[in-house]
């Protein structure tokens, strides 16, 4: 049994690998900006009123599991707004980059007493993050974001290889919630890949770039 901790836990992916995390026997720590009563519903502990792009909100949240240690931390809260070239929301990039990218390694910086030697850190990113793998342009604050936090994931697996904490980069796919407007392939199968990805991480693979089917990612 795993002690696990997802942001962005109240939808979409997040809910689900709350799901099939609690199915299976592990110990989850469901952590959002506000619950509902999917989550509610389900055998694991809620931290709600958590923003991730906030020090006040992760400070609260590392206060309130205290010494409590974790297996795994997923980080999974992000956000996505459409920009092009000739509508360029720099508020909203802005605002991307504050959850997407600043927010993993902000949540992951306040946890780090909380993640024991053979804990690992999974986080949510997107090909869409990927500069060889960019071939279509737009999206400019989310794929941007995404790069960034392929970075700090990449970082952070340097740095924390000596304390024994291996890190993952995952592509959950082109998946069917509100963020994709309904499009991709279903929840289900996504989180499941993903925690598969997490179950066969290895401290050798720390830092790499994964899709939830098994593929590794160009950068």
């Amino acid at each position: 049994m795993n002690k696990v901790l997802v942001t962005g836990a109240n939808r979409g992916i997040g809910l689900e690998l709350c799901r099939q995390l609690v199915a299976r026997g592990d110990e989850v720590i469901a952590v959002c900006r506000s619950s509902n009563s999917a989550l509610q519903a389900l055998n694991l502990r809620v931290i709600e009123g958590i923003d991730v792009s906030s020090a006040k909100s992760t400070g609260l949240l590392q206060a309130q599991l205290g010494d409590f240690k974790l297996d795994w931390l997923i980080n999974n809260a992000g956000i996505l707004s459409v920009e092009s070239l000739d509508s360029l929301d720099f508020d909203a990039m802005e605002r991307q980059f504050r959850v997407n990218s600043l927010g993993p390694l902000r949540l992951t910086s306040a946890l780090l007493p909380n993640l024991p030697k053979g804990a690992k850190v999974g986080i949510i990113t997107s090909r869409m993050g990927s500069i060889e793998d960019n071939t279509s342009g737009g999206y400019y604050g989310y794929r941007m974001s995404k790069a960034a936090v392929n970075m700090a994931g990449m970082s952070l697996a340097r740095d924390l290889q000596e304390v024994g904490v291996s890190v993952a980069l995952l592509h959950p796919g082109m998946v069917a919630t509100d963020m994709t407007g309904g499009r991709g392939v279903a929840v289900e199968h996504s989180a499941s890949g993903l925690i598969q990805r997490m179950d066969n991480l290895r401290a050798a693979d720390s830092g790499s770039f994964w899709h939830a089917e098994g593929e590794r990612l160009p950068w």
